[in-house]
C-alpha cells in the first residue's frame, strides 16, 4: 500500500500557508481563538503518540489534561506533526516560543469567488498602477454578448459610479415579455432579441405556453453569467452553497454590456436552441449599434462547416464584424480532450480553450483505518462522522444483483445503501453521472457517495448538497481495497476546503476542445486559453441555488468571456488596434507556464504537458497584452488571400466579402498567413514561409530572433535582426523549415520569440512531417 502522508502533509500545510485573502475578527487578549500550531515533520510514525504528544504540550501550557482537551480541534497527526487549538493571543505566543514549533498562525476563512480569475491573471483592483486602472476599467469600450438573454435585475449590472454611455454608442434596449426600455441602465446599454429563424424552424413553438421570455429577458441564465464574467460591475459579499463568499466582478468592470439574444427553450426537448439565422442578424444589429467586442459562448459539433459557408452563420457575421473593427471572441467547444474536436476555427475569430484555476475544493476523507485521502466536492453541510461504507457488488452466491457502477446504483439494493456512504466508479465524464448516482444513492437512504471517475473532470454540487465527493480512479481503488479487507469498514467525510495558490496546478480543462483544426489545419486553434471551470457570477433567478442569483458553471462558454473582457480593456487602451492585432498581442505574451512559473498540463488520458494545440499560444496575461511591442496584423487583403489559399471558389470569397475578387495563380500559399503562430501540417522536404510585424512599441526598437525548433526540426530565420525607427514600422522575416524526420511523424512543437530588452513576443511553431500523405494507398 503506498505511502500518502507526504502528500497529506503538503495538502495539509495548503490550509496555513496559503497567501489568500483572510477575515479575522477582532478579539480580546482574553479571547480564545482557534489557531494552527506546526511543528514540521512527524518524530514517530505512530499516529496516537503523536496526537499525545500534542496533548501533552497543550497540557503543559494550559496546566491540565481537562483543559488540553477542550482546548483541541485537530491532531494532524498523519502527514505531518501539527494541531488546531482554541487559544488566547498571549498562549499562541508562548506556544510559538518553543523551540520545537515552526509557525503558530490564527485560523483563516478561504473564500470561493471569482475574483481569483482576475487577481490570478494579474487584473487585481487592489494594484493602482494596473491596466484597470489605465483603462479607468474599460469604461469607453461596448461588449456585445449573443446569447441567451439577460436578468437585469441582477446586481452585476448596476451602474453605481459608471459615467456617461459612451458617444459611438447607437443601439438601445427592446421591450418584451417582462422587460422594458427602464430595465436599462448606463452599464447594461442594449438589450435586443432574435427569434424569427427559431420559430421558422420550430413551428410547434408556443409562444405564450412557453416558458422562455419572448423578450430579452434570460429564462435558462447562461448569458447572464458570461456577461457577468465579461463585464459585470461589482457586487460584494456573495456566497454559494454556504461556502465563504467574496466580490463577484467582470474583467471590465466598468465597460458597458448589450446583450443579444439568440438562443430559445424548446420546452418539449428541455434544450436551448440557437438559429444561424437570427445569430446572423445580432451580429448584424451588434455592428450597426457600435458593440467594441462580440461574446459569443456558442458553437456547433464537428464537422464544421467551410468558412465561406453562410450556414455558418457566426463564422461569417464574425467576418464582418472583424472588417468593421469589432473582436469577435468564441468558445472553443466543449468537446475535448479529443483532437480535432475545437470549432469556431476561422482564422478572424479569437478562439478559446477553457483552463482550471490555482484552486481546489479538497474535502477529506478519512477512513476507519485513519487514512485520509483527498477528495474533490463542494460539499458545505456537516461533517460525516464515521460510518458504514459499502461497495455494493454482487458475491457470486447472491440471487440479488447489485452493481458498483455509478450509472447502475438502484434503490432496489436499498438494503445494501441505508444509513451507508455509498462508493461507486464510473467512466462517464458528465456530470450527469455524479448527479445521477448520488439521487440514487439518496433514494435508497444513503447519506454519502464518493464517485471514482477519471481526474479533471468537472466538480459540481449535489442537489440539496448531498455528499458526493469525487476521487480518482486509482484512490477509488485504494477505497475499494480498504473495503473488501474490512468486516466493517468505515468513514468520515468533512467539509468542502477552498486551497487557492501554489501547489495547487493551472491545467487545461478535460472538457476543454482540441486542435487541431479540422477545416485548415494550417490555422492555429484554439488562440489562447482563460480560466473556464468553477467560475461563480451572476444567472437567472430560474437556476439560481440561492437566493442571491449567483452560480458556479464551468465550459470554454466560462472562458471566452474571460477574454471578451481583457479585450474590452486592451480596446479601451488602444482604440486604433485591429482586432487581428489585439488577437496577437494576446497571444504572443500568454504564459506557457502558470503565473507562478510552473508548467501547464493537459487533462486526458493521459495527463500530458499542454501544447499549443490544447491552449493556443498559452494562458492570457492581460498585462503583457496591453504592450506586446510587436503584432501580426492582417486586413481584408490578408484575408481574402487566405481564402485563396485555402482552395475556396472565387464565387465563394466574393459572396463572402461583397465584392468580385479574383485568385491570383499560382494561389498564395496558406503558410504566409500573417497569424501569431506557424502551424505546418505536411513537411515532406523544406518549407519557407514569410511573416509580417508592426511596431506599436518604443519608435526606435531592435529585436532579435529566438528559437526553440520542434523535435527533429531545423528552423533558420533571416533576418535574425529587425529594426524599427520613424521610417520603419513595419518589417518581414522569412521562416526556413525543414526536417530530419525520413518517417511520417505527429506534430512536434516549439516557438519562435523576437525579443528586446523590454518584450518577448513569442509565436508557437507545430510541425508534422508528412513523407507520404494520410490518403496514400500502396496498392
Amino acid at each position: 500500500m503506498r505511502n500518502y502522508r507526504t502528500s497529506i502533509a503538503l495538502v495539509l500545510s495548503l490550509v496555513i500557508f496559503l497567501n489568500v485573502q483572510r477575515n479575522f475578527v477582532a478579539q480580546g487578549s482574553a479571547e480564545r481563538k482557534v489557531h494552527i500550531v506546526h511543528l514540521g515533520e512527524k518524530q514517530h510514525d505512530d499516529p496516537d503518540f503523536v496526537t499525545e504528544s500534542h496533548h501533552q504540550m497543550l497540557w503543559s501550557l494550559l496546566g491540565s489534561k481537562e483543559d488540553a482537551h477542550d482546548s483541541m480541534v485537530y491532531s494532524y497527526r498523519h502527514g505531518f506533526s501539527g494541531f488546531a487549538a482554541k487559544l488566547t493571543k498571549s498562549q499562541a505566543k508562548k506556544i510559538a516560543d518553543l523551540p520545537e514549533v515552526v509557525h503558530v498562525i490564527p485560523d483563516s476563512f478561504y473564500k470561493l469567488k471569482t475574483t481569483r480569475t482576475w487577481d490570478y491573471l494579474g487584473l487585481s483592483a487592489a494594484n493602482p498602477k494596473n491596466l484597470l486602472d489605465e483603462t479607468n476599467m474599460g469604461a469607453q469600450s461596448i461588449i456585445g454578448v449573443i446569447d441567451t438573454g439577460v436578468w437585469p435585475e441582477s446586481e452585476v449590472f448596476n451602474d453605481y459610479g459608471i459615467g456617461p454611455v459612451p458617444s459611438h454608442w447607437k443601439g438601445g434596449c427592446e421591450s418584451g415579455e417582462a422587460f422594458n426600455s427602464s430595465h436599462c441602465n448606463k452599464k447594461l446599454i442594449g438589450a435586443k432579441y432574435f427569434i424569427n429563424g427559431f420559430i421558422a424552424d420550430n413551428e410547434s413553438f408556443n409562444s405564450t405556453k412557453s416558458l422562455d421570455f419572448i423578450s430579452p429577458r434570460d429564462h435558462d441564465g447562461h448569458g447572464t453569467h458570461v456577461a457577468t464574467i465579461a463585464g459585470g460591475s461589482y457586487v460584494p459579499n456573495i456566497s454559494y452553497k454556504g461556502l465563504a463568499g467574496g466580490t463577484v466582478r467582470g474583467g471590465a468592470p466598468r465597460s458597458r454590456i448589450a446583450m443579444y439574444k439568440t438562443c430559445w427553450y424548446l420546452d418539449d426537448e428541455d434544450i436551448m436552441s440557437c438559429s444561424s439565422a437570427d445569430i446572423l442578424k445580432a451580429i448584424d444589429e451588434a455592428m450597426h449599434d457600435g458593440v467594441d467586442v462580440l461574446s459569443i459562448s456558442l458553437g456547433s459539433d464537428v464537422p464544421l462547416y467551410g468558412e465561406t459557408d453562410i450556414r455558418d452563420g457566426i463564422t461569417t457575421g464574425a467576418f464582418h464584424a472583424v472588417l468593421k473593427g469589432i473582436t469577435v471572441v468564441c468558445a472553443g467547444g466543449n468537446s475535448g480532450p479529443e483532437a480535432q474536436t475545437v470549432t469556431n476555427t476561422a482564422p478572424w475569430i479569437v478562439t478559446v480553450a477553457a483552463t482550471t484555476l490555482d484552486r481546489s475544493f479538497a474535502t477529506p476523507i478519512t477512513l476507519g483505518n485513519n487514512k485520509v485521502i483527498l477528495g474533490q466536492a463542494m460539499y458545505t453541510g456537516p461533517e460525516i462522522g464515521f460510518t458504514s461504507l459499502v461497495y455494493p457488488e454482487t458475491s457470486g452466491k447472491s440471487e440479488q444483483s447489485f452493481s458498483g457502477t455509478c450509472e447502475e446504483l438502484s434503490v432496489n439494493s436499498n438494503l445494501t445503501m441505508v444509513g451507508k456512504v455509498v462508493l461507486c466508479f464510473t467512466t462517464s465524464p458528465y456530470s450527469a453521472s455524479a448527479s445521477s448516482a448520488a439521487r440514487s444513492v439518496k433514494t435508497a437512504g444513503g447519506i454519502g457517495v464518493i464517485i471514482a471517475r477519471q481526474p479533471g473532470y468537472v466538480i459540481r454540487p449535489c442537489l440539496d448538497d448531498f455528499p458526493c465527493v469525487a476521487v480518482d480512479w486509482e484512490l477509488g481503488t485504494d477505497i475499494l481495497l480498504y473495503i473488501r479487507s474490512n468486516e466493517l469498514p468505515v468513514v468520515k467525510i468533512q467539509r468542502s476546503r477552498t486551497l487557492t495558490g501554489q501547489p495547487v496546478g493551472t491545467k487545461v480543462a478535460t472538457f476543454s476542445s482540441r486542435g487541431p483544426n479540422s477545416i485548415a489545419a494550417a490555422i492555429l486553434k484554439p488562440d489562447i486559453a482563460a480560466p473556464g471551470v468553477s467560475i461563480l457570477a451572476a444567472t437567472s433567478t430560474n437556476r439560481t441555488f440561492n437566493d442571491q442569483g449567483f452560480i458556479i458553471l464551468s465550459g470554454t462558454s466560462m472562458a471566452a468571456p474571460v477574454i471578451s473582457g481583457v479585450v474590452a480593456l486592451l480596446k479601451a487602451r488602444h482604440r486604433d488596434w485591429s482586432p487581428a492585432a489585439i488577437r496577437s498581442a494576446i497571444v504572443t505574451t500568454a504564459w506557457r507556464t502558470d503565473p507562478f512559473g510552473e508548467k501547464i498540463f493537459a487533462e486526458g488520458s493521459p495527463r500530458k504537458l499542454a501544447d499549443p494545440f490544447d491552449y493556443g499560444g498559452g494562458l492570457v496575461n492581460p498585462e503583457k497584452a496591453a504592450k506586446p511591442g510587436l503584432v501580426y496584423d492582417l486586413g481584408l487583403e490578408d484575408y481574402i488571400l487566405y481564402m485563396c489559399s485555402a482552395g475556396y471558389n472565387e464565387s465563394s470569397i466574393s459572396q463572402l466579402v461583397g465584392k468580385v475578387t479574383a485568385c491570383s495563380i499560382p494561389k498564395p500559399s496558406v503558410l504566409d498567413f500573417n497569424l501569431p503562430s506557424i502551424t505546418i501540417p505536411n513537411l515532406k522536404d523544406v518549407v519557407t514561409l514569410t511573416r509580417t510585424l508592426t511596431n506599436v512599441g518604443p519608435l526606435n526598437s531592435v529585436y532579435k530572433v529566438m528559437v526553440e525548433p520542434p523535435l527533429g526540426i531545423q528552423v533558420t530565420v533571416t533576418p535574425e535582426t529587425l529594426v524599427f525607427n520613424s521610417t520603419t514600422k513595419r518589417a518581414s522575416f522569412k521562416v526556413r523549415v525543414s526536417t530530419t524526420h525520413k518517417i511520417n511523424t505527429g506534430y512536434y512543437f516549439g516557438s519562435l520569440t523576437w525579443g528586446d530588452s523590454e518584450h518577448n513576443v513569442t509565436i508557437p511553431l507545430s510541425v508534422r512531417t508528412q513523407i507520404l500523405p494520410y490518403y496514400y494507398d500502396e496498392n
